[in-house]
């Protein structure tokens, strides 16, 4: 394959582009290189629209993000969204519910908060300025959530023998990988899928999803895989996620973005 095929890069964050919450300098270089190049660069990420706009001006970017794990595409320039979905209400009731009874980590994404429910009250100092401590989820139908990560072990099979069969036709539920390495669960609206939102933020600014790269490490990344032209996986990343990737590269803490990147730039292909 060759670039001129492709006018824009998709990069999900953890996992990929990032290593812990750090952006490593030669991932950061070589997408400086892609955007002057021409490249659109895309965010597209499970975290909440906050921290990928937080990354996305380190890359000195301000095309639309994907965050939520597609569950929001939002433009910056406009400051509006161009895509929006939510969890249905009875779903959230029932996840609330398990997540209350239970001890667990979840952080919910809703309107313009990120409501964290932790037993213990957590240092103010660590907390983002969008998020909002409590120690119970309470449902509000006008406000319901574009995502939820739950980590836990007990709470998240719970979630998965109860609810994710019960719900199959109207959530997403996803291992993934948080900053902190360990495996989370991520929760969305059916039509929340990074593969959507990258055909949605791709309309926006004219572009044939076929002519965009995604790059990623995770069960969620494999609808923006398959909406793309092209994919790369992360070293790390499970066989199946790989299998379904047209390149293999590193893992994402042994360069794996930047050795793609630079390949395409210099090679012309993958």
């Amino acid at each position: 394959m060759t670039n001129s095929n492709f006018q824009a890069l998709v990069f999900d964050l953890d996992g990929t582009l990032l290593v812990g919450e750090d952006l490593p300098s030669a991932n950061r270089e070589a997408l400086l290189r892609a955007k002057a190049a021409g490249y659109t660069i895309i965010i597209a990420t499970a975290r909440w629209v906050h921290m990928a706009h937080r990354i996305a001006k380190q890359l000195e970017i301000d095309h639309p993000v994907i965050a939520c794990s597609g569950g929001q595409v939002h433009d910056p320039k406009l400051g509006q969204d161009i895509f929006d979905a939510r969890l249905p209400m009875a779903f959230t009731e029932e996840l609330y519910a398990l997540c209350n009874a239970q001890r667990c980590i979840a952080t919910v994404t809703v309107d313009e908060e990120v409501l964290l429910k932790l037993d213990g009250e957590p240092d103010p100092a660590m907390l983002e300025p969008e998020m909002r401590w409590v120690t119970q989820l309470q449902s509000d139908a006008n406000n319901l959530p574009r995502i939820a990560a739950i980590q836990g072990s007990a709470v998240c099979a719970q979630i998965k023998s109860e609810l994710k069969t019960k719900y199959a036709d109207e959530v997403n539920v996803f291992d993934s990988i948080g900053p902190s390495g360990k495996l989370v669960i991520t929760i969305t609206a059916k039509s929340a899928t990074k593969g959507h939102a990258v055909t949605a933020a791709c309309a926006h600014l004219g572009i044939d999803p076929q002519q965009a790269v995604a790059f990623g490490d995770a069960e969620n990344d494999l609808a923006m895989f398959a909406v793309c032209g092209a994919s790369v996986a992360m070293g790390q990343a499970s066989p199946q996620i790989q299998q379904a990737a047209t390149y293999i590269s590193a893992a994402n803490d042994a360069g794996g973005v930047a050795l793609a990147v630079n390949r395409l730039l210099e090679l012309g292909r993958l």
